[in-house]
């Protein structure tokens, strides 16, 4: 394993591959989907083959064998040798599995574990074609032979020989006349040897670019060369000295191949084709004639080349492909950045926002014209560049949306049913700590609707709905809000059965859960230890999956509510803010103290006299508008000596929601919305209920905020 080849080229492999391996995983579900798209069984052939030529230049041998036992499968596939089934997804989708795994072990720059041989040889099995009792390798050339130009023109050590022992077959009758470097290639011709000596080589070169790059050369051969002269070729001629530059031996390669690319950033093609696998092994020993069909699809130099009489020509073609390779580096427009180092950016762009909210505070005292000029000018600035630093740390919901056609795939092979993934507003951007943080409940969600929603092929069939059911993933975005959707056309929740298991779970009495409405007995789903399955099985009904869920949206700021109709199917809504690290709040005072409340749980404010407020089940509620709601004085939870004061007849209710349940808290002051930078309270202070963090005021002053959920659970 070459972990001490050049460090830019394994990142510049874990980059490209890494994207390769993403797209693979859908390209191959939708294969499964689309068995006659020719240009998708193109698509992932190029994918493995590319993964295979990087982890072949450095040297990943059990990376490249995998890779290539799966490439020579789908070689079969696009020559419709075979046909795309289940059972031949399900043996590639294991060796992606494989080959993901070594992927990562790349990555942690550990030893590679190779798949295992039984996994290589049903791979090989199924690179033959149908009906064919003969083995795979046998199989091989002919099927790679009928594509050639497909892979990029990659060939070993020996097939270049052989290329180059053809071309001077080829050419060596007319050179024998004009020059003595011509009876070397007849010399050379009946000799039989494979190995091409100093000389042959050298009259090879002289062949095909002109004696003048070398030696002193008659000018007729010169004009005969062309005027295409390379920079690099002079250099040679100027030195005088026998051997070959680095840039004449990479122009002869795009002479005889056409210009192949490379799976690293361009730096040594010539090294990168080595290591892999043969494409073309009969073409060298085919006569002139017989490479005429290869030609629409590779460079025309190539078969150009093979005409004597058309020497000028064929130099004609080649050139113009140069500037490509000179032009490419300026196409690269990304650069890559460490995340600690946006997230630096961040967090010194947060420090930014506080003091401007400070010089706002400052300036709205101040009756000085000037100051207050500036203090906009500084706040248009540190709104743009906020706006513009949250964008560099943005990635597609794509990144999450990605591994679930594969998941809906396998589970549902796994439980016998015929199950649709459709996705929607993939291209969402949100914060990459928040893709990645949803990561885990968007599988537990995903595969609880393939599980318990989506009904039985015969089931479904019996309640007049297709056999195939479908689960819908979708985002948008709403504000300075990400709404994610799971829906599915299933068999819905049924609140009674809900409320049985609630009091057979000892959630609730059977009174209380009478009580319950549809939309309170739907979320009991994320009550801790409630599962609807009677029987536990490796996919659900240990009831852990949707209380993770809970946890994890909770974690995020974010909130769950549930819609679902019973033989319709359910949908499940999450909100989640864009970015965790500045938040909006709502600010308010209880007795001298600040507090601020997550704008995402704020609904509405209202002034209220606390005189009107009704006892119900022995706790104060309020009435607005038909609907009740539960009132807490949040000042005797979190103000020392607040229990012990008295209410007042008139105060500011702030009403929250926290899911579907809406409460009011009763506060002293409101201050105004703010956006605030979150900060980790301190050792001593983490996990004090009801506290999510803090931050600083614009009056400079430590404010404290408020987690709802946690603060109604501890205290309510």
């Amino acid at each position: 394993m070459a972990f001490d080849a050049d460090e830019e080229i394994l990142q510049d492999f874990l980059v490209e591959a890494g994207e390769i391996l993403e797209k693979l995983s859908e390209q191959l579900v939708d294969l499964e989907r689309h068995p006659d798209d020719s240009d998708l069984l193109n698509a992932i052939f190029r994918g493995f083959h590319t993964v295979k030529g990087g982890a072949g230049f450095l040297q990943l041998e059990a990376l490249v064998n995998c890779c290539h036992s799966a490439e020579n499968v789908f070689d079969i596939l696009r020559n419709h040798k075979r046909k795309v089934d289940s059972e031949l997804m399900d043996v590639v989708l294991e060796a992606l599995d494989y080959v993901n795994a070594m992927f990562e072990q790349v990555r942690n720059h550990e030893e590679l574990t190779p798949a295992p041989d039984e996994l290589i040889a049903r791979l090989d099995a199924l690179a033959q074609p149908e009906g064919e009792g003969a083995p795979a390798a046998a199989a091989q050339p002919e099927q790679e032979e009928s594509e050639p130009a497909e892979d990029g023109g990659d060939i070993t050590d020996d097939e270049f020989e052989q290329l180059l022992d053809a071309l001077q077959d080829e050419k060596s009758a007319e050179v024998s006349s004009a020059s003595s470097a011509g009876s070397a290639g007849g010399d050379q011709e009946s000799s039989g040897d494979d190995e091409i000596t100093d000389d042959e080589f050298e009259a090879l070169l002289d062949q095909l670019h002109g004696k003048g790059q070398f030696a002193g050369a008659p000018a007729g051969e010169e004009e005969a060369s062309g005027k295409e002269e390379k920079p690099a070729a002079k250099a040679g001629s100027a030195g005088g000295d026998d051997l070959i530059t680095d840039d004449e031996f990479e122009k002869l390669l795009d002479d005889l191949h056409g210009k192949g690319g490379s799976p690293t950033a361009g730096g040594e093609p010539s090294v990168s084709k080595e290591p892999a696998a043969p494409k073309q092994p009969s073409a060298p020993k085919q006569p002139a004639s017989s490479k005429e069909p290869a030609s629409p699809k590779a460079n025309t130099s190539k078969p150009e080349k093979s005409k004597p009489a058309e020497k000028p020509e064929a130099k004609g073609a080649a050139a113009p492909a140069m500037p490509a390779r000179e032009n490419a580096p300026a196409a690269e427009t990304t650069v890559r950045v460490d995340t600690k180092r946006l997230d630096d950016i961040m967090n010194m762009v947060g420090e930014l926002v506080l003091v401007r909210n400070r010089l706002q505070r400052l300036g709205a005292e101040s009756e000085d014209e000037h100051m207050h000029k500036a203090v906009s000018n500084l706040d248009v600035v540190t709104t743009d560049l906020q706006s513009a630093v949250m964008q560099t740390r943005m990635q597609p919901i794509k990144k999450v949306f990605g591994r679930f056609p594969r998941v809906v795939r396998d589970l549902a092979r796994n439980l016998k049913k015929e199950v649709n993934l459709v996705m929607h507003g993939e291209e969402t951007d949100l914060d990459k700590n928040l893709v990645e943080a949803l990561s885990d409940p968007l599988v537990h969600l995903v595969r609880n609707s393939v599980d318990h929603g989506i009904e039985a092929p015969e089931v479904r069939e019996k309640a007049g709905k297709p056999r195939q059911g479908t689960v819908t993933l979708s985002a948008e975005q709403e504000g300075d809000h990400i709404l994610l959707f799971i829906e599915d056309d299933g068999a819905g929740m049924d609140p009674e059965v809900l409320r049985r298991k609630a009091v057979e779970k000892g959630i609730y009495d059977q009174d209380a859960a009478d009580r319950l409405t549809n939309s309170e007995c739907y979320n009991l789903i994320f009550a801790a230890g409630f599962s609807t399955k009677e029987q536990i099985s490796d996919v659900s009904g240990r009831g852990v999956g949707m209380d993770v869920v809970k946890t994890k949206i909770g974690q995020l700021n974010g909130q769950l509510s549930i819609e679902s109709e019973l033989g319709k199917g359910s949908r499940i809504v999450i909100k989640v803010p864009l970015t965790l690290a500045i938040m909006p709040t709502l600010m308010i005072m209880l007795g001298d103290q600040s507090f601020a409340l997550p704008l995402v749980n704020v609904v509405e404010i209202f002034h209220l006299d606390l005189t009107k407020t009704n006892i119900v089940d022995g706790r104060e509620c309020i009435v607005v508008r038909d609907k009740v709601f539960p009132l807490f004085h949040i000042k005797r939870w979190l103000v020392r000596g607040g229990a012990g004061q008295e209410v007042p007849d008139n105060a500011h209710v702030v009403i929250v929601a926290m899911g579907t349940k809406q409460v009011g808290f009763v506060v002293d002051q409101l201050v105004g919305q703010e956006e605030v930078v979150i900060k980790p309270l301190g050792r001593a202070l983490q996990g004090t209920p009801g506290m999510a963090g803090a931050t600083i005021t614009g009056d400079g002053r430590i404010a404290l905020i408020i987690d709802v959920p946690s603060l109604l659970q501890h205290y309510g």
